[in-house]
């Protein structure tokens, strides 16, 4: 993509559909005139009173113990500098979705207009009563550290810079572990550190906090190694001057254990890693790029442990393995401030995490066999789903030991139920998703190449690196069509239909014809077919030429899925193709089952395609808990279509006791879990959430996924294909870009599911 378009793409994505990337949405009930009276005059009145006789009241009845301000001037946005408050507002929402989608911490950002530092304290201090919490963002240094250190002293609520705190825990949680690796003292290390802003001055201190002695740390900023003999230091760059004759980076580096990079790309050298000690340790951070590549440095050194900030390496210091989880447990003991103690905690803990054995959700989403600790492995992944149960509660009792916590936690295993039911997987699973796909794209036939949402779909997944296109349809529309959307990439492009692609369509011919001569398939006719592009596009997938198949954006389902069964055919050992919708729903992430193919099922096939679904729901690392619906529940009804759910539950509890499957059931039973555990408490899906529900027939599985999609704007991925021998997907007609490039990356992780079996 080009630098225009990608700043166009950027820009589309802010401003449509609506501007910006957060709302304020209501979360209570406001239908009838009661709810609204309730919620304003007069019904307001009530807990007002009770907030003007106790302030602390305004945590029992207003969002406040769960919203936090992100908070910035603007002076030091990203890699952009001092663009002023207005033009830092995209960042600070974007912090606020973090906030939301990997804590469930409610955000509004905020904007001061000001870059005098009394007046900044003073505007927050006015405002703080809105809020639990205050993250201060993209503030220069060194002004950064008197507004936070003043603010930190005069509210009694949480106050944390993250640009500070936030590279420093992550950071000293992987240090400890790369120490460890390589069998080395904290308080031994020799270290290196080069930048001297916030983040750099924070993360020293930090390591010293848990041991590294002073004398030992050499500290570097543009002007080289900052040294007591200097002048016009600042006061933060005076606490780590060293009396050591030493004047440049190379000189520092000579003999050091560890390098920590917060500084800018290409500073490091090969030589200058050569003259390290043995094993060093680099945490090279600069973003985008580090102070030395991160192949560069694995090249030169081999018993080096190295970090960067960028998620295509190993050992990515992200800020998100903090902020939102310190927060979090801050906010749950309704704490007066983040000490050292819980910022220590939280280091600790994401520490510990790693060593941990790793979920295989996480594996499947890096692509990994098996993550374990070691070199490549000193810091938790981003997306890891144990982070929230882990870091919070480690913050809290951190609070609550150094006497910080207003309103301690009792029950820890009731707080760490509580911190699952907020992780929300719906967004996570697709980004998991697409990890997956880009550790090993496949090649992808896009049958309908020559429609621009196709073509946009495939555009969007070849930049992400998810899946390499190969475009079928009319060259020449396909060409126009690229132009038209800055489009610029070599990948194949052929036209069935057209005389340089005779030979293959003649070669596939051959073959469809020797599969189906017996079924009344002339040659003539088979090479007549071949001319057809879904005919041909599942050749090439059957015949090794692609890996996976997309198709049925401007054809109905069952004019693409005959070709594909003629074709492709069922899996061994299958005996029926079925689909699953995944649906994004508020609840969490749904599996609807068979929602475009079996019309009326039997109990045989329904239990096939629970089996089936099953499978597909382990890929996505998930666990299935599947509820097998109807109207009655256990035996209420005697009715055919009742009997056939008993039937199939009654074969799969016998075939496969250890899949969590029950029936049948209600659909509001078996997704109302205290309902279901009242009524019916020897159920298999008693005190489980269920993630999966599988319908009697096509009807009701259709018609209950359209519904969640059009009425609740439930994200759907699919139908997604099982039972097929080879990768082919059909999507819904008149599929949105989106669900095109979502329904790759499934085409994408099932080729590369079925390539290893």
């Amino acid at each position: 993509m080009s630098k225009q378009s990608k700043r166009r793409e950027a820009l589309i994505y802010h401003a449509k559909p609506k501007p910006g990337k957060i709302e304020v949405v209501p979360t209570k009930k406001y239908a009838t005139q009661r709810d609204l009276a309730l919620a304003y005059s007069p019904g307001v009145a009530e807990p007002c009173l009770e907030i003007a006789k106790d302030k602390e009241n305004v945590y029992k009845y207003t969002t406040k113990g769960n919203l936090v301000a992100v908070i910035s001037n603007g002076t030091a946005v990203l890699g952009l500098g001092n663009i002023g408050p207005e033009a830092s507002k995209p960042v600070m929402e974007g912090k606020g979705l973090l906030f939301k989608i990997f804590a469930d911490i409610d955000v509004f950002d905020i904007e001061v207009g000001t870059e005098n530092v009394e007046e900044f304290i003073q505007t927050v201090k006015m405002i703080a009563p809105t809020f639990g919490g205050i993250n201060l963002e993209d503030i220069k240094a060194p002004e950064a550290f008197e507004i936070e250190r003043r603010l930190k002293a005069e509210l009694d609520i949480p106050v944390m810079h993250d640009d500070q705190h936030g590279t420093a825990i992550i950071s000293a949680a992987a240090l400890i572990n790369a120490l460890e690796i390589t069998e080395k003292k904290i308080e031994d290390a020799k270290i290196v550190i080069s930048g001297a802003g916030a983040a750099a001055i924070s993360c020293t201190r930090l390591y010293q906090a848990f041991g590294a002695r002073r004398e030992n740390i050499v500290m570097c900023d543009s002007k080289g190694v900052i040294r007591q003999d200097r002048d016009n230091l600042t006061a933060e760059k005076a606490e780590f001057a060293t009396d050591r004759d030493i004047n440049t980076l190379t000189d520092a580096m000579k003999d050091a254990d560890v390098f920590i990079g917060l500084s800018m790309a290409d500073v490091v050298t090969p030589d200058m890693l050569l003259i390290m000690a043995d094993n060093p340790i680099v945490f090279a951070m600069a973003n985008p790029d580090p102070e030395i590549e991160y192949q560069l440095a694995i090249d030169t050194r081999d018993d080096i442990i190295m970090a960067t900030g960028r998620s295509d390496h190993p050992n990515q210091v992200n800020n998100v393995l903090g902020f939102p989880f310190i927060f979090r447990g801050a906010l749950d003991v309704r704490a007066t401030k983040i000490n050292e103690a819980m910022k220590m905690a939280a280091v600790v803990a994401i520490a510990e995490l790693a060593k941990e054995p790793v979920p295989e959700q996480v594996n499947i989403a890096y692509g990994e066999t098996r993550l374990t600790f070691g070199k490549d492995y000193i810091i938790p992944k981003p997306f890891d789903p144990r982070l929230i149960v882990k870091i919070p509660p480690a913050v809290a009792k951190a609070a609550m030991e150094s006497g910080v916590a207003k309103e301690p936690i009792l029950n820890w295993d009731h707080y760490e139920s509580e911190l699952e039911g907020r992780l929300g997987t719906d967004n996570k699973l697709i980004k998991l998703l697409f990890n997956r796909a880009k550790m090993n794209p496949k090649r992808v036939v896009f049958a309908e190449a020559d429609k621009i949402e196709v073509l946009k779909a495939a555009q969007i997944v070849l930049e992400e690196g998810i899946a390499i296109p190969i475009l079928l349809g009319r060259r020449d529309t396909i060409i126009a069509l690229m132009e038209e959307i800055e489009f610029d990439a070599d990948l194949e492009i052929i036209d069935p239909k057209s005389d340089e692609e005779q030979e293959r369509k003649s070669r596939y011919a051959n073959v469809y014809w020797e599969q189906r001569k017996r079924r009344g398939v002339t040659y003539y006719s088979a090479e007549s077919l071949m001319r057809e592009r879904n005919y041909f596009a599942a050749m090439m997938v059957s015949e090794g030429d692609a890996d996976a198949l997309i198709s049925g954006f401007s054809r109905a389902y069952p004019r693409v899925l005959k070709p594909m069964l003629e074709v492709i055919g069922m899996a061994k050992g299958a005996t029926r193709v079925a689909t699953t919708n995944l649906m994004m729903t508020q609840r969490g992430p749904m599996f609807l089952s068979d929602t475009a193919i079996n019309v009326d099922p039997s109990a045989k096939d329904l239990a096939t395609i629970t089996t089936m679904t099953a499978q597909a729901i382990k890929m996505f690392g998930l666990d299935p808990v599947i509820a097998m619906t109807s109207y009655s529940n256990f035996g209420s009804s005697n009715n055919p279509g009742a009997a056939k759910i008993r039937e199939a539950v009654s074969f799969l509890h016998r075939q496969y006791p250890n899949l969590i499957v029950d029936g049948e059931v209600q659909t509001d039973f078996a997704l109302n879990n205290e309902l279901l555990q009242e009524k019916f408490p020897f159920s298999k899906l008693a005190g489980k959430k269920v993630n999966t529900l599988i319908f009697p027939n096509l009807d009701s599985a259709n018609i209950t996924y359209k519904m969640l999609k059009s009425l609740n704007n439930a994200e759907s991925i699919g139908p997604i294909m099982l039972g097929m021998r080879k990768p082919v997907h059909i999507l819904q007609l008149g599929s949105s870009v989106d669900e095109i490039v979502n329904m790759t990356a499934i085409a994408v992780v099932d080729a590369q599911q079925k390539r290893k079996r």
